[in-house]
């Protein structure tokens, strides 16, 4: 049984699969651990984006290096929530499996869960975002806000262009 659908695995081999008929119908556990896999997906991906606007390597906001370090940090924040979101209903529905596997009042005749891919997928996951989430706060923290490089308008050019040319005159050479 998992958030999605119940597997029936055969003594021949094979496996059925049947999707739930309703959500209303699914147990309190599932329906929170639907939603908060549904909450840790769309925080994943706004943490993603919101980071990406934050690298150097993009040219966009080229002269707010702390807002792209807010974002950068806003996006490592993003990810650490999106992880706990993943690891809260995993971790639950482990539990859950371990729990009932050795519940010595369930007879043997009665099928028992068991721990599937999903669920280590799903820890693999969690631990990827707070191993992401942790990079982009550590390089947030450790690097200093530097001046992009210098960028001048057309005016600020032209200005600069006649200061010079007012410098390198014949009456200011002394020639």
């Amino acid at each position: 049984m998992g958030l999605w659908q119940v597997c029936i695995s055969q003594e021949e081999g094979g496996v059925q699969c049947k999707d739930f008929d309703s959500f209303l119908a699914l147990p309190p556990e599932f329906r929170i651990s639907r939603i908060l896999m549904f909450v840790s997906n769309g925080l994943g991906l706004l943490g993603f984006f919101l980071s990406g606007f934050g690298l150097d390597c993009l040219k966009i906001g080229e002269r707010q290096q702390e807002l792209k370090k807010r974002l950068l940090l806003l996006g490592g924040i993003l990810f650490w929530i999106s992880a706990i979101t993943v690891m809260a209903p995993v971790s639950w529905v482990a539990h859950t499996i371990v729990e009932e596997n050795f519940d010595e009042n369930i007879p043997e005749i009665i099928p028992k869960w068991d721990l599937g891919e999903a669920l280590f997928v799903g820890w693999f996951a969690g631990i990827c975002l707070i191993l992401g989430g942790s990079l982009l706060n550590c390089t947030v923290c450790s690097t200093e806000v530097h001046p992009s490089s210098v960028h001048y308008t057309v005016t600020e050019m032209q200005d600069h262009c006649q200061h010079l040319e007012t410098e390198n005159s014949p009456e200011n050479l002394g020639v």
